[in-house]
């Protein structure tokens, strides 16, 4: 039986103790001015006060370190972890300690157009915009070997997860899909890279898709269907509005009983405006003199 693989120690940040670096300044200052008076009075033991304060001015100068807004500096004791440093200005640490600077900040990236296939099979292209940051700096620095990669790929991940979970179109409007409904889509994608980029102590603050589109090789057929569907939903539209059209110009001429219509004469009637009501082209009427046609004792006609 094969053992399973060890489980992730995760990291988790909690406060350096680090101190204001103006008042290490001050005694940086102090201790300088200590060496130059002692070198000027040359007094006995002058020289090894003059050491000792040198070794000092030293140490506290390599400890100075500057932080801007929405920035921290992880500190490290010989490879220990030792917490973080947030606050912003001149900051002063032991010098042994080591300090590893990151951004706080929010980043913006656009991934590249990846190829994926939506729930039906159909081949589609796809790229996101994604900001982040990061939240936990020990997760980011300690958790993941280069974090900034590791969103990177996390991205892609998502995008090809979202882009297999639904259609990328429904005509008939009974699916959710991507292009449809982009609202729940880009909240699905937000919170499956919150779920992918949470071991790295990173959070997603805004997601959403830059380009969404049939890929190259189906986008002409998918046009033709389009437009098929398009033409067949508004065929149906008007015929249902023809057909009402005719109903209420039947019941309207027996309703005031302007004209007494037998079976044929009603079969024409229909035929006639059906023509007129969804012929693509202007209709040409032919009326005759009389009512009914004299050789051929037929109504009407209408012709488009």
């Amino acid at each position: 039986m094969n053992a399973s693989p060890p489980s992730l120690n995760a990291s988790r940040e909690y406060t350096a103790l680090t101190s204001n670096g103006y008042l290490m300044l001050a005694a940086f200052l102090v201790v300088l001015a200590i060496a130059g008076i002692s070198i000027a009075v040359q007094a006995s033991g002058a020289l090894a006060i003059a050491i000792l304060c040198g070794v000092v001015v030293v140490l506290i100068a390599k400890g100075f370190y500057m932080l801007q807004p929405n920035q921290a500096a992880a500190v490290t004791l010989f490879g220990t972890y030792k917490g973080t440093d947030r606050a912003h200005g001149l900051r002063w640490v032991w010098p042994w300690m080591g300090k590893t600077k990151l951004s706080a900040r929010a980043n913006n990236i656009i991934s590249d157009t990846i190829k994926v296939n939506d729930l039906r099979g159909n081949p589609i292209e796809m790229a996101a915009q994604v900001v982040w940051r990061v939240t936990d700096t020990a997760q980011a620095l300690f958790d993941v070997e280069d974090y900034k990669s590791f969103v990177r790929v996390q991205i892609e991940a998502a995008v090809r997860t979202i882009g297999s979970r639904y259609p990328y179109d429904d005509f008939e409007h009974h699916d959710v899909t991507l292009r449809g409904n982009n609202d729940q889509v880009r909240t699905e994608l937000r919170a499956e890279l919150i779920n992918r980029l949470a071991v790295a102590g990173i959070t997603v603050d805004e997601c959403g898709f830059t380009h969404l589109a049939y890929a190259s090789e189906i986008a002409g057929a998918m046009l033709r269907r389009q437009q098929a569907q398009a033409v067949v939903a508004a065929r149906k539209t008007l015929v249902e509005g023809a057909v009402g059209m005719v109903e209420m110009a039947l019941d309207m001429l027996s309703t005031r009983k302007i004209a007494e219509l037998d079976v044929d004469r009603r079969t024409a009637l229909v035929s006639n405006l059906m023509v007129v009501l969804c012929s693509e082209r202007d209709t040409q009427p032919i009326v005759n003199a009389g009512a009914m046609n004299s050789m051929t004792g037929a109504p009407a006609r209408v012709t488009s």
